[in-house]
């Protein structure tokens, strides 16, 4: 039996979704930034280790500066899980993490990831320590421009959301 899983990268504008989009999807990047309107769709088959198929359905939703809550409803419903994403290198794209992560969980029940990208631009241990220290929650760390942490986080979230 095939499953199918819709997954909607969320985040500000700038954070790297469509970038880590298009690494996990294509394993391609790009240096140019183009800003994302409305939503681009991608599915890719994951083999799970039990060796069902996965068709992740990706939806790739353009960014907004204030909240999560700016994201059109008709993104977000049906989803079987949540990326958000944030920029390490920009505080402003994480200073409001926890509420947006609260209006997620309070009104769509799915897992919610978090993941810093532009891993690439940052010291990682000192950029671990200044989240810890400002309570920024986060699952992952990951840059789309070297692919680190890119493949493993979609494969553990494609087991996750298929147990």
């Amino acid at each position: 039996m095939k499953l199918s899983k819709k997954v909607v990268l969320l985040g500000h504008f700038g954070v790297g979704k469509t970038s880590l989009f298009k690494r996990f999807i294509d394993n391609e990047f790009s240096e140019e930034y183009k800003v994302t309107l409305g939503v681009q769709i991608k599915k890719k088959v994951v083999i799970l280790p039990d060796g069902r198929e996965l068709s992740m359905i990706i939806w790739d939703a353009e960014g907004h500066s204030n909240s999560v809550e700016d994201t059109r409803k008709s993104y977000l419903l049906g989803s079987h899980a949540f990326i958000y994403v944030f920029d390490l290198t920009r505080e402003d794209t994480y200073i409001h993490l926890n509420k947006d992560l609260t209006y997620l969980k309070e009104n769509y029940k799915v897992p919610t990831k978090v993941l810093g990208n532009k891993l690439d631009l940052v010291n990682e241990k000192e950029m671990i320590a200044a989240l810890k220290s400002k309570d920024i929650p986060f699952d992952c760390l990951t840059s789309a421009k070297t692919n680190k942490n890119v493949q493993q986080f979609f494969s553990d979230l494609s087991i996750e959301i298929t147990t």
